[in-house]
């Protein structure tokens, strides 16, 4: 296990670069939605805690579509006004003030759900509005591989630390915006602010799929096996992703894009 979770988010990880950089932020941001890393770490949360105590915690990670998007709206707002480091703090203690307001509510499957649902609507109305020039250039083989370590250590940290609290913060740091931050982060310090606010505005599309694996975990695990819940649940993810591919917004074709090339 440990083996899986310290190469399925760098692998990730590398496939995203490599998307933004063949196909633009957006569809990386989109691509990013996947529960690639939440999914996993829910999966070992079940084999050591229990179906019951994944369940809730599942549902926690469907109301954390909030979180997720708190911290990549922030994010992409500050990223205009600020360095990264300063971005990435802001951000981060958005996302924090968010998790302690969620963990307080009551914790039920129909409270998730119409938390995540308000936000997946009016998320993609709070972005900044796409700038008028995007700059994109090879990523430097070494900056990928810092990517892929970075999410790597980030990955063991959250689910070291989702196995010590109580389910609900197990569900909420499950879907901490790991790939989200490193994404911003490096895409912010090496391709521009634009760049990395469009990958950002690329979630609000991609959490689709998140918050319809979580839904359907958690109300599987209930009452069927976590095999069986975690298999349906990726096979329902997948066909929601595939749907919301067509409402990705072809910002790009309005954009006026240079792009570089780095040696590396």
């Amino acid at each position: 296990m440990l083996a899986l979770k310290l190469t399925l988010v760098p692998a990730f990880l590398l496939l995203l670069s490599l998307a933004g950089k063949r196909w633009g932020p957006e569809v990386a941001g989109w691509l990013a939605g996947l529960p690639v890393v939440a999914g996993p770490i829910l999966f070992f949360v079940a084999v050591e805690q229990g179906q019951a105590f994944t369940a809730t915690a599942a549902a926690s990670s469907l109301a954390a579509v909030f979180t997720l998007q708190v911290f990549s709206i922030v994010y992409a707002h500050a990223a205009w006004r600020a360095p990264w480091p300063v971005a990435l703090s802001v951000a981060l203690a958005s996302w924090f003030v968010a998790a302690i307001v969620l963990v307080k509510l009551p914790s039920s499957l129909t409270t998730s759900f119409c938390i995540a649902a308000a936000t997946l609507m009016l998320a993609p109305h709070l972005f900044p509005a796409p700038s008028a020039e995007m700059m994109t250039r090879t990523v430097a083989a070494s900056e990928l591989a810092i990517r892929m370590c970075t999410g790597a250590l980030l990955t063991l940290f959250v689910t070291v630390a989702a196995t010590w609290v109580g389910s609900q913060w197990s569900g909420v740091l499950a879907a901490f915006p790991l790939l989200a931050s490193v994404l911003a982060v490096f895409s912010h310090r090496s391709q521009g602010t634009a760049f990395a606010a469009a990958l950002l505005r690329g979630t609000a599309t991609g959490l689709y799929s998140f918050a319809a694996f979580f839904l359907v975990l958690s109300g599987m695990l209930r009452h069927r096996s976590t095999p069986a819940a975690f298999v349906v649940a990726a096979i329902v993810a997948l066909a929601v992703q595939a749907l919301t591919k067509r409402h990705l917004a072809p910002r790009s074709n309005g954009l006026r894009v240079a792009t570089t090339e780095l040696e590396g």
